[in-house]
């Protein structure tokens, strides 16, 4: 069955920067355009990144664009997000999943990583 088990969240002063992993399995991840994602306390969970199968294309919320960057490595099904100049209002659980539609997950979503940016 589809795995998706995300990790490297942590706590990180305003500014400084995280790399999110996220380790897919129980699909052809290198077929799949992925995502991250993210839900703060009390809101929806919202479209961060996306990224199409070969990695060459990217697409990102207009609330990370320049400082976040999402990459994946086909030959370790694994999916990537670096996050610079991080703010407080990034603090969130972060997700990642299959794309849907350009701006939903596919599949079950997973446990998450917890991003926590103290000010």
């Amino acid at each position: 069955q589809v795995q998706l088990v995300e990790s490297g969240g942590g706590l990180v002063q305003a500014g400084g920067s995280l790399r999110l992993s996220c380790a897919a399995s129980g699909f052809t991840f290198r077929d799949t355009g992925m995502g991250w994602f993210r839900q703060a306390p009390g809101k929806k969970r919202e479209f961060v990144a996306r990224i199409d199968w070969s990695g060459v294309s990217t697409y990102y919320a207009d609330s990370v664009k320049g400082r976040f960057t999402i990459s994946r490595d086909n030959a370790k099904n694994t999916l990537y997000l670096q996050m610079n100049s991080l703010k407080p209002e990034d603090t969130a659980v972060y997700y990642c999943n299959a794309i849907k539609e350009m701006y939903s997950g596919r599949f079950a979503w997973g446990q998450g990583t917890q991003v926590t940016v103290s000010s």
